[in-house]
């Protein structure tokens, strides 16, 4: 049968490929789900069977953004506790977020996704680790919360063993048993992971964080992920409280911790690593080991500025992510292009530190590179999947920049046109062609009240 084609036309291309090329005004052309051709000019003539062809005039063609690091189920206690820093942040949310249940779940998730997907993330990930006893199927209704958005998606399956008895900070009915998680989790892999290329669903092993979990669910989940084939995922390094918590009871710091049980490696990526200094970057370096940068999150909590130019100077993967909208209310990830450069430059390396280009790289095949789908994603390249997005730049917002990624990135958040996700229509107008965004915000409204009430009863 022969393929079906969206011709893409006269707009900027920031392709993100690894010459970072770019055209003034150029094509697309795209069959079924993979990008077909990419390049300056009009499309090639004679092309046969489109069945859309779009004058994109105006606007910056780049790949779909992709998220690396976020807790969805924070949808509906955002605002909450907004001038902590991380433990007390823990502390005040856990005792609510430890009653959540299946319709939560999914209410949280739509509005996590719905928020991203409009704003150009055609690949989520999300990172959950609170299954409550009886709170049902949790990671059913994230994955069919996303399914039914159409973007692409990473479960990380997230667990923790070390509750409120045991010296951590969830409460214990919130927490898991050793076998319980690791069982749970496979059975996760079992039923949802997808290995092929054009893969809708993956699953991820993702114990939460050193502070939550036993070093025997770590050691166990990395060998459970290994022998599985899938990747691994936690929290690492976020807050120098963290650090001293890791030597106080481990005799080491955050890193060598890790890696004393198995968690690093080219399969792994860890969510914040802010507190790094120059041996935890040279082991991440060596070990091709992933960082999800959170900039807007780390900020929220006054955790630190993350040492990203460090990172990408020694060769680490860097990508983004927005991180639960508990500590980052906007749940956007193109806000983070901005904020990414911007805090950056706060640092060390001053207006050295991240361009426009970086920022976007870090947006779209950086976090390619952390999720393990860099040959298949993050740029906009013939034979990759047909995942991008179009931004009008020609509006009031962005029209006096001359150079169309510098108003991506350093202006106010340029609106979403079209967004493609496996070659399918996600987001046209500005607006999500799969689900009704009225009815997710009523439906986070209502679940956010519930888990309100349920709580200031318990």
């Amino acid at each position: 049968m022969a393929a079906s084609r969206i011709v893409i036309e006269n707009c900027s291309i920031a392709t993100v490929d690894a010459n970072d090329t770019e055209y003034a005004t150029g094509h697309i052309v795209v069959a079924d789900n993979r990008i077909e051709s990419v390049g300056a000019g009009k499309a090639p003539v004679g092309l046969e069977n489109v069945v859309r062809r779009i004058d994109a005039t105006g606007h910056l063609a780049t790949p779909g953004l992709v998220n690396t690091h976020h807790h969805f189920y924070q949808w509906i206690t955002r605002g909450l506790a907004t001038d902590h820093n991380l433990f007390n942040w823990l502390v005040a949310l856990y005792p609510t977020w430890a009653r959540i249940d299946e319709p939560m779940a999914r209410a949280a998730a739509r509005g996590s996704l719905a928020m991203m997907a409009r704003g150009g993330v055609t690949t989520a990930m999300d990172h959950h680790y609170v299954y409550p006893q009886g709170s049902g199927d949790l990671s059913g209704a994230i994955i069919g919360a996303a399914s039914e958005m159409g973007v692409r998606f990473t479960l990380a399956r997230g667990s923790m063993d070390r509750g409120k008895s045991d010296g951590g900070l969830p409460p214990d009915f919130a927490v898991e048993s050793l076998e319980g998680a690791l069982a749970a989790t496979e059975a996760t892999i079992d039923k949802y992971h997808d290995a092929s290329f054009d893969a809708m669903t993956q699953i991820a092993v993702a114990p939460c964080s050193p502070f939550s979990v036993s070093t025997e669910l770590l050691r166990k989940g990395a060998e459970l992920a290994r022998r599985r084939g899938v990747r691994l995922h936690t929290h690492g390094s976020e807050t120098v409280e963290e650090e001293e918590f890791c030597k106080e009871l481990f005799g080491m710091g955050p890193t060598d911790y890790f890696e004393s049980t198995g968690w690093l490696g080219q399969d792994v990526w860890m969510a914040h690593c802010v507190h790094m200094n120059d041996s935890d970057i040279a082991a991440f370096a060596r070990t091709g080991t992933g960082v999800a940068h959170c900039p807007s999150s780390n900020a929220r909590l006054a955790a630190g500025i993350a040492r990203v130019p460090d990172m990408l100077k020694a060769g680490v993967p860097v990508g983004l992510g927005v991180d639960g909208t508990a500590s980052n209310e906007s749940g956007e990830l193109h806000t983070e292009l901005r904020n990414a450069l911007l805090i950056n430059r706060l640092g060390a390396h001053r207006e050295a530190a991240l361009n426009a280009r970086q920022a976007l790289r870090l947006g779209t095949y950086g976090g390619a590179q952390v999720l393990g789908r860099a040959d298949q994603i993050g740029s906009i390249e013939a034979g990759k999947l047909a995942d991008l997005v179009l931004w009008k730049m020609d509006t009031l917002a962005h029209s006096s920049i001359a150079d169309p990624v510098i108003a991506l990135v350093f202006g106010a958040a340029a609106p979403v046109t079209l967004s493609l996700v496996n070659g399918r229509t996600v987001v046209e107008a500005g607006h999500l062609t799969t689900v009704d965004e009225d009815a997710i915000a009523r439906s986070a409204r209502d679940e956010a009240q519930r888990l309100a009430r349920i709580a200031a009863q318990a």
